[in-house]
């Protein structure tokens, strides 16, 4: 974790601006409330919720922090931290609480954002000073050629193959209902049109949702996982390995009482500032809630019959081909290939730099496979 003043104090104030102004869009006079966690539980740094309400000062807005526990089960929040969300124009979690609870229509009343932004390296990074709105267009550019699309298919080095026809979006059922930032991925794709095989590295992980312990399962090759729409038809690869799946998805769904089979959707990356340094094994639930990002990385959420579901599978350096077109490219993601892209780029240079040199570290062992879990 950086310790405050590790990164240039006015990109990480940059950062913050844009989040408040560009993303929340906040303006003077009104009131923000910050949830934080704890640094010391080791999710989000320290000097993170200061460097908010730093920026909110030189805007004029009015802001208070308030620290929150971590629940690990969390569904809804607590009475008294909904009205006092209420009571602000708007909610910004710095804390875990904001990701599991992104899928809760109820909170849609509160404009709450979450911030994926870690710590004050990465909101001063290209991650957190690229403009906002820009990713959101693109966004919107992705889920209009991918909604669109009679053809796609997915692949990957490791083995990943699995395709179907253009993605059938739900609506605004089928997204968060709370304002993610930075935005770096397209709208959920359900896999109910989709069909083939998803090729696992390294571990198998949680979504975020719920945090449960082991939250990883350590594999010690390439497991493949079949799937046929909205569910698992089997697991291929060392015995071990398949064994360890069967048994972490019988734990996990009994633990919860859900549907171990059932895959339910999947995106990508589309952030190329979004960066992990280090090893995703050393922390599996920071590297779950902040390397997503990347467009080295593609995911599905599986394990329950609801997004974001509890175990998500992650395809390394994805190739996606709409209609024959790599919109993704062995991991990389190439805007100018999807209508209205180039656009982006040359109206947002800083945008455009980004993607001439994407972020390429996003826990990843040296050998190309995600990097093994730690054990104690």
């Amino acid at each position: 974790m950086s310790q405050p003043g590790a990164t240039n104090d006015a990109a990480v104030l940059d950062g913050a601006r844009n989040l408040l102004a560009d993303c929340a869009g906040m303006r003077a006079g009104e009131t923000l409330l910050v949830l934080h966690e704890d640094p010391t539980l080791g999710y989000y740094g320290p000097g993170l919720a200061e460097a908010v309400l730093e920026a909110a000062a030189t805007m004029g807005i009015r802001a208070t922090a308030r620290a929150i526990p971590f629940d690990p089960d969390i569904d809804v929040p607590p009475a008294d931290l909904r009205h006092a969300m209420l009571a602000a124009d708007r909610t910004l979690f710095l804390a875990r609480m904001g990701d599991q609870l992104r899928f809760n229509a109820e909170l849609a009343a509160v404009r709450p954002i979450v911030c994926y932004a870690l710590n004050r390296d990465m909101l001063g990074s290209v991650f957190g000073r690229a403009p906002y709105r820009a990713f959101v267009a693109l966004k919107a550019s992705v889920d209009a050629v991918l909604a669109g699309a009679t053809s796609i298919r997915v692949t990957c080095p490791l083995g990943t193959d699995f395709s179907g026809p253009g993605v059938a979006f739900p609506g605004a059922k089928g997204d968060v209902t709370v304002a993610r930032f930075p935005m770096s991925v397209f709208t959920p794709a359900p896999a109910a049109a989709y069909r083939g095989r998803v090729a696992q590295a390294g571990f198998l992980v949680g979504t975020g949702s719920k945090y449960y312990q082991p939250y990883g399962a350590a594999l010690r090759d390439v497991l493949f996982i079949a799937f046929e729409g909205n569910h698992i038809t089997g697991f291929e690869g060392d015995a071990a390995d398949v064994d360890t799946a069967r048994r972490h998805y019988a734990f996990v769904a009994d633990r919860f009482g859900i549907d171990r089979d059932f895959v339910h959707s999947w995106h990508a990356g589309i952030h190329p500032g979004c960066a992990f340094p280090g090893q995703a094994g050393e922390n599996l639930e920071r590297w779950s809630g902040a390397a997503f990002g990347n467009p080295r990385l593609l995911h599905f959420h599986t394990c329950g019959a609801y997004a974001p579901g509890e175990i998500c599978w992650n395809v390394v350096d994805p190739t996606v081909l709409v209609d024959g077109v790599a919109v993704w490219e062995n991991g990389r993601l190439h805007p100018e290939r999807v209508p209205g892209g180039s656009e982006i780029l040359a109206a947002h240079p800083q945008v455009a730099a980004a993607f001439a040199a994407p972020a390429q570290a996003v826990g990843l062992a040296p050998h190309g496979r995600l990097s093994a879990v730690r054990t104690p």
